[in-house]
């Protein structure tokens, strides 16, 4: 993980004041270790922190889309090869088939036996395709279903990974009963007998993010994004024009930052990620997601069932009773 993201530079257009930064330091870094030069590297690399600081700090949520969308950044499964032991990943939907944009199975989260489920978008051409870009159709939910109860079954926790712009709108989807497979899915959630996380780790887009995410506990990493609707499709309904400008003005409405939905109560905690984003170091940004999901999963282990039940219903009927004030 660590090295593909060392193996992989790419900067996106508000990223670029770091291209010629990165590119300095790694020579210097090559070069033959000296007093001047080893002078000249903690300047660069304390003039790349500011430098880093003060873009994070003006990041509009149109750029923390963006981000979230980073071809360098990590996906469900790179953070379940670090996080999790022994995954036995499991295929089908018992009805259908096999659907790839969601991954999930057995396994083991920090000695503790886990069920995962998660949305998987794909990194090269070839394998984005074959996950259908993360955007899952009716099997796909109808596999999550499976591994929902089988946790329930065997008094496993559940923990999902959220990285979707939405459920896929084909025709075969709807045919295969598309909105039935997700209403499906947020049913079993809600009534599940055993601890259940979510993290949005990337793009959290309308019902087929939150098929996966009706949880205990919601967390949320700081560059992603959770809507009813992506701000390109709001931009198209809401001003009928999808233009740069339609669509940066659309996601500043949507509040759709990890910020946002937290002051919203939408999410449970935020998830800071390392310096410049989790695409600039997964390392850190798996480490700080797995202590962030070990501690939930502690504190919903130590609830009787019936309550742990009863405070997640409780907590999605709250929703738009509680808001704060515009």
């Amino acid at each position: 993980m660590a090295a593909r993201a060392a193996a992989t530079q790419t900067y996106l257009d508000f990223e670029r004041p770091l291209e010629p930064l990165d590119a300095e330091i790694a020579r210097l870094a090559r070069a033959s270790p000296g007093t001047r030069e080893g002078e000249r590297l903690r300047r660069l690399r304390a003039e790349r922190r500011r430098v880093q600081q003060e873009l994070l700090a003006r990041l509009t949520p149109w750029e923390r889309v963006q981000l979230s969308r980073h071809p360098d950044r990590p996906a469900a499964l790179d953070y379940l090869g670090v996080l999790c032991r022994d995954l036995v990943e499991l295929h089908g939907d018992r009805r259908f088939g096999e659907d790839e944009a969601i991954v999930g199975g057995l396994g083991r989260f920090r000695g503790h036996a886990v069920v995962v489920v998660a949305q998987q978008r794909g990194r090269t051409t070839a394998e984005r395709v074959r996950r259908n870009f993360g955007m899952p159709r009716p099997e796909g939910y109808r596999k999550a279903v499976r591994l929902f109860e089988l946790a329930e079954r065997f008094a496993r926790p559940v923990i999902t990974l959220v990285d979707t712009q939405g459920a896929y709108p084909g025709i075969g989807a709807e045919e295969r009963g598309q909105a039935e497979a997700i209403a499906a899915s947020l049913r079993t959630l809600a009534g599940l007998r055993v601890p259940v996380v979510s993290a949005v780790i990337g793009e959290g887009g309308s019902g087929g993010a939150l098929a996966l995410a009706l949880a205990d506990r919601v967390l949320m990493q700081e560059h992603a994004w959770y809507s009813v609707i992506s701000p390109e499709g709001c931009a198209s309904i809401l001003f009928r024009r999808l233009t740069p400008e339609t669509v940066a003005r659309s996601a500043a409405l949507l509040r759709l930052t990890a910020e946002d939905l937290a002051a919203a109560k939408v999410v449970d905690e935020v998830v800071r990620e390392p310096g410049g984003g989790a695409h600039r170091d997964p390392a850190h940004a798996a480490a700080r997601l797995g202590r962030a999901l070990e501690r939930h999963l502690e504190e919903l282990a130590r609830r009787p069932v019936r309550t742990l039940v009863a405070r997640r219903h409780a907590r999605y009927r709250r929703f738009g009773t509680d808001l704060p004030p515009a």
